[in-house]
């Protein structure tokens, strides 16, 4: 049975576990247990609970429990979740084939937002009412979470809790790509590869309409080239009909492209890579596709070409101000009406299962979200 098989059948398998979860009681008895960081906090005496998506066996369903509350360190912000996007990487999380690995049970969910509940002693940049997001290597998916408050984000007014949730892990890959990697010019031809997932049509919206570049996008039916059209792109390839890099000779007159931004790899990054033109900038986001790449050598010598890689996440460790810049742009961008985010998808805490399998079967566009009530 293949990845999308498989999905479908666990997610169908898992409807009624998720009911009946609904029902029971703290999974984790009268002990303290914190499926977070085991034994690193204390918990409140009077074991208040909240529900949470819990993954508690790699490739099977995920189930939603009762989990407890735990006290807030000084420099932490309690948040009432509101929203969480559904990031590829939770998906690989959850099959244990993610780079970071997570002990089991734990809880899935990178982004998110929400209003501040209750904030530490030493917290002065948020305080309580505020609507907020924010980004986590994950435990995000669930109605309350618990955040440092350097990693919280203010929402500008007017900015809805799902269009917010959408727009830290995406757009915030996408402006990192494009402005810091990739260096993009204002007219440079950016070809961008899944263009219609979450992170592809984030890149299109960004490199279209905020850096005006000229954005060919390249996906696999014709209804997601149509999609990214809609969002600011010229030219599309549908790569399941056509040669990608053929079309792209066509498309630029032999000349090819500025910029790259691949999140699928194996030939796609191949044909890709191949209709870069001279001093050509190709960025390596991700492997949707299943298959690493090699990269020869020859060509980016030859073409003087520059073969850049982006792992977003890792900014927040190794380069915050940069990390926290390309969500405050994101912000901005979105307030002045520069951008807007495609929500693809809305589901339910107790439907995280369905929203899992809508992204594996690539049934989705742009960026599917959790509502939590």
């Amino acid at each position: 049975m293949g990845s999308g098989g498989m999905w479908l059948h666990w997610c169908l398998a898992a409807r009624s576990a998720s009911r009946v979860a609904r029902h029971r009681k703290n999974i984790f008895g009268p002990k303290s247990w914190n499926p977070i960081s085991p034994g690193s906090i204390v918990f409140l005496q009077s074991q208040r609970t909240y529900r949470a998506v819990l993954c508690t066996e790699l490739k099977k369903p995920l189930v939603v429990r009762d989990v407890p509350s735990a006290l807030l360190q000084s420099h932490e912000v309690r948040i009432h979740v509101r929203c969480c996007g559904v990031n590829f990487a939770d998906i690989l999380a959850c099959q244990g084939l993610y780079q970071h690995q997570h002990p089991l049970p734990f809880i899935p969910g990178m982004e998110f937002s929400g209003d501040v509940v209750e904030t530490g002693k030493a917290v002065t940049n948020i305080k309580e009412g505020d609507c907020v997001i924010g980004v986590t290597n994950g435990k995000a998916l669930a109605e309350e979470y618990i955040a440092d408050s350097k990693l919280l984000w203010k929402i500008p007014q007017g900015v809805s809790y799902e269009q917010a949730a959408a727009l830290p892990a995406s757009y915030g890959t996408a402006i990192l790509a494009l402005k810091y990697r990739a260096q993009t010019q204002l007219g440079e031809t950016v070809l961008v590869t899944a263009a219609a997932g979450a992170t592809g049509l984030a890149v299109v919206d960004v490199a279209a309409n905020v850096l005006k570049a000229k954005v060919i996008a390249a996906a696999g039916s014709d209804g997601k080239c149509h999609l990214a059209i809609q969002k600011g792109a010229l030219e599309s390839v549908n790569y399941n009909e056509a040669s990608l890099k053929e079309e792209v000779k066509k498309l630029t007159a032999n000349k090819g492209v500025d910029v790259v931004i691949d999140t699928v790899g194996g030939d796609i990054f191949n044909q890709a890579l191949h209709s870069l033109a001279f001093k050509g900038r190709i960025v390596v986001v991700g492997f949707a596709g299943g298959t690493i790449p090699s990269i020869p050598a020859n060509i980016l010598l030859l073409k003087n070409i520059s073969a850049l890689g982006l792992f977003w996440g890792r900014y927040r460790d190794e380069d915050f101000p940069v990390f926290s810049a390309t969500i405050s742009s994101a912000l901005s961008y979105y307030q002045e009406g520069q951008i807007q985010p495609h929500i693809g998808g809305v589901f339910k805490l107790e439907e995280v299962n369905e929203a899992f399998a809508h992204v594996i079967q690539r049934k989705s566009t742009g960026k599917i979200v959790i509502s939590i009530d």
